[in-house]
């Protein structure tokens, strides 16, 4: 339940389907999203998150499916009666109106008293760290800000659901990073559902409750971040959140729970989910933290030569070129090791820390 005592409220798309022309911008999409939870749609551009966001809202209808909030069916209800706030990607605050006015514009249209809006603008602006900037207009404030009043803007109708179309995206870095902080602070403070649309996959792990991983259209899969992060279904959910390392593998001999795998010049042992048969083709999926430096270029070493190194201050990481051509990023290297282009070199993997994909 909300601070202010509004129940939040759940979300279920059952099998939505949109259609633009002869583009198909979600298909076959079912989601759950529980009361209070933040819920993030991940993906990269045109994968349908907005168009998905825009559903929920009402601002678009779906060409199949439903759309339910509490197991109501709220397919067909305009935007206005769904008790939702939005923050948009552009603000879109008035640039003719104050900061007070802004805010205050959806409780004027609700027609609540002048006194009560007074009350409700001045605890939004609090909440969002805007005290005492109720007078300015939108060309007086930095993006931050804005972005605030945007927020406020959302919060103050206290709405049952929250609504955020990649808010953060025009922001610079430190500033991204600090909004996001007291977006979490005050979806956890205030209990809101959330809804939230972003590219970014850092942003994604770091605000969520649960992510779901969308591409053209469909749902790749959802979970927890660490579930997504750790133990991804498809090779492109490895490689879209963290950017793994896919190597191309031969199974030698397979067991129960664990395959021998020949990959880069080199057999490893490694676990596997399913049942592989000698001879087929698989994607070994290692995360660049996952590899390491070794002295040793016994079996289950992986060789091969410095490309390119990117010194980042506190860590150092390498493009290394294997045995069999294949490039690797490595991360999380010492600084002081001091690698060189042209350098060889032997990585070792943790097997535990590696997942087998079949290639299609």
């Amino acid at each position: 339940m909300a601070e202010d005592g509004t129940q939040a409220v759940s979300v279920e798309l059952d099998r939505i389907g949109k259609r633009f022309g002869n583009a198909q911008a979600v298909r076959d999409l079912s989601l759950a999203v529980e009361r209070g939870e933040f819920f993030t749609l991940l993906g990269p551009s045109g994968c349908g998150k907005s168009t998905t966001l825009r559903i929920v809202a009402g601002l678009l209808d779906p060409d199949e499916g439903a759309v339910r909030f509490d197991s109501r069916d709220v397919t067909r209800l305009p935007p206005w009666e769904r008790h939702l706030g939005m923050v948009f990607q552009n603000y879109a605050l008035w640039p003719h109106m104050t900061v007070f006015d802004n805010v205050a514009f959806g409780l004027v249209e609700r027609r609540v008293p002048g006194p009560e809006v007074r009350r409700r603008v001045a605890e939004a602006l609090e909440k969002v760290g805007l005290a005492g900037m109720e007078g300015r207009f939108p060309s007086q404030l930095s993006g931050g800000q804005q972005q605030r009043v945007a927020l406020a803007r959302a919060l103050v109708v206290r709405p049952r659901l929250l609504l955020l179309d990649e808010p953060f995206s025009n922001l610079d870095a430190k500033l991204r990073v600090q909004m996001r902080a007291e977006l979490a602070r005050l979806q956890r403070e205030l209990g809101i559902t959330t809804l939230y649309v972003t590219h970014d996959q850092e942003e994604a792990l770091v605000l969520s409750d649960r992510i779901a991983l969308l591409e053209s259209g469909r749902l790749v899969q959802a979970g927890s971040p660490r579930e997504l992060y750790e133990r991804p279904r498809e090779p492109f959910v490895a490689d879209f959140l963290g950017g793994a390392n896919l190597l191309d593998g031969v199974v030698r001999r397979a067991g129960s729970g664990e395959a021998e795998i020949q990959v880069a010049g080199t057999t490893v042992t490694l676990p596997v989910d399913g049942p592989l048969a000698p001879g087929a083709r698989v994607w070994v999926s290692v995360r660049p933290e996952h590899l390491r430096l070794s002295a040793d270029a016994g079996t289950g070493a992986l060789s091969g030569v410095v490309r390119a190194t990117d010194y980042l201050g506190w860590t150092l990481q390498a493009e290394v070129e294997l045995h069999d051509g294949a490039c690797v990023q490595v991360r999380g290297l010492d600084p002081a090791v001091g690698l060189q282009p042209g350098e060889r070199v032997v990585l070792r993997l943790d097997p535990q820390r590696v997942r087998v994909f079949p290639q299609a």
